[in-house]
């Protein structure tokens, strides 16, 4: 017996429901793409990602559950709520110190359904193959996923192959969609933040970033580096079910943490201040980021969360991160603040303050 299923977007209370409104104003009257072709800042993160998604993706596909922007969709539905998710792996090179694109691909799609307030269930997994990709290289691949899978406790229950012509791809990509359940009442998102709120990350940042541009072999820099890729569900379970007081919770990937907290700053219009002393970064990575001119704030993570939280449990959420494996170097690191609304603001350790602005155009070497 089939079973009817139907899904509604789980509303915002009044005061997100206006800033929803005004943003999506504002999405319809600004956002353009100027360039006649694609181009790789469309893919770099920064503002030309955010004018792509909101002038072409989300203008064809707008509906209630798409526009907040979230890294999944909520559903609710008779059979209960959902989180639907979706991404693609194109990350050079396939493989690389700590991990390779068959287990980001999983660690990624479980990471976007469990900061979502999700229990990752199932996962799809599509691969474009290139003309002369190595049977050994994809099957190494394919087993990193099944491991990666299993420890995260999902499955992988369809997917599709296609070959293109040699010199059409670069190798191998992986696309995925994945589904969780939402098994908890109080909803999540960026645009709950509110001023007086804490901000938080689970641990060192920009790790995978810098270790798979030394991966690559262009850059003479040597470091004892590994990419942080991991599954956060387990320790944004346990965080969620001491702390009622979590508002919302990102995957900092592509972008870094600059790139949510500006998302969080311009959906809730509310202003955030990072202080720059408290945001942890490995020496290795600060010292590879100084040679390469790029802030570790921008470059991408992949086993990191995002934590915006009510300021008077900002100490139980700490206590609960740190106490997991993958969040021993948790820290506050900011503040969410009523002015300027839509901006991050960072106190240097110079004494100076500086703003965290989006990236313009993609001045970071790609990773993925």
């Amino acid at each position: 017996m089939s079973e009817r299923v139907t899904a509604k977007a789980t509303g915002p209370d009044e005061r997100e429901q206006q800033v929803l409104d005004r943003i999506d104003r504002a999405r319809r009257r600004q956002a353009r793409v100027r360039e006649d072709r694609i181009v790789l800042a469309h893919g770099s993160g920064g503002k030309a990602t955010q004018t792509l998604v909101e002038a072409v993706f989300l203008d064809a596909f707008r509906n209630p559950l798409l526009e907040p922007l979230e890294d999944a969709a909520t559903l609710d539905l008779e059979a209960g709520r959902l989180a639907l998710t979706t991404d693609s792996f194109v990350v050079s090179p396939l493989f690389f110190p700590g991990g390779n694109i068959g287990d980001l691909a999983v660690n990624g799609t479980v990471n976007d359904l469990a900061v979502s307030g999700a229990r990752p269930l199932y996962l799809t997994a599509g691969f474009i193959l290139e003309e002369g990709f190595p049977v050994a290289d994809l099957v190494r691949i394919v087993e990193s996923m099944s491991a990666a899978a299993e420890a995260a406790g999902v499955q992988v229950v369809t997917g599709d192959t296609k070959v293109v012509q040699r010199g059409k791809a670069d190798g191998c990509y992986i696309n995925t969609a994945g589904v969780g359940r939402i098994e908890r009442d109080a909803p999540l998102g960026i645009a709950r933040a509110r001023p007086g709120d804490a901000v938080l990350v689970s641990g060192t940042i920009g790790e995978h970033g810098i270790t798979i541009m030394l991966a690559r072999g262009e850059l003479d820099i040597e470091a004892d580096l590994e990419s942080d890729t991991a599954a956060v569900h387990g320790l944004v379970a346990e965080l969620l079910a001491t702390v009622p007081g979590v508002r919302a919770l990102r995957d900092a990937t592509r972008g870094g943490v600059a790139t949510i907290l500006n998302e969080v700053a311009r959906s809730a219009d509310v202003g955030i201040v990072v202080d720059e002393a408290k945001v942890p970064v490995r020496p290795e990575v600060r010292g590879a980021a100084e040679l390469l001119g790029i802030d570790p704030l921008y470059v991408a993570c992949e086993g990191r969360v995002v934590v915006v939280v009510d300021a008077d449990q900002a100490e139980d959420a700490l206590a609960v991160l740190r106490s997991h494996p993958l969040g021993r170097d948790s820290a506050a690191i900011g503040r969410v603040v009523d002015e300027p609304p839509g901006m991050v603001l960072l106190n240097t350790t110079f004494g100076g303050t500086r703003v965290i602005d989006l990236l313009v155009g993609d001045p970071l070497p790609r990773i993925c």
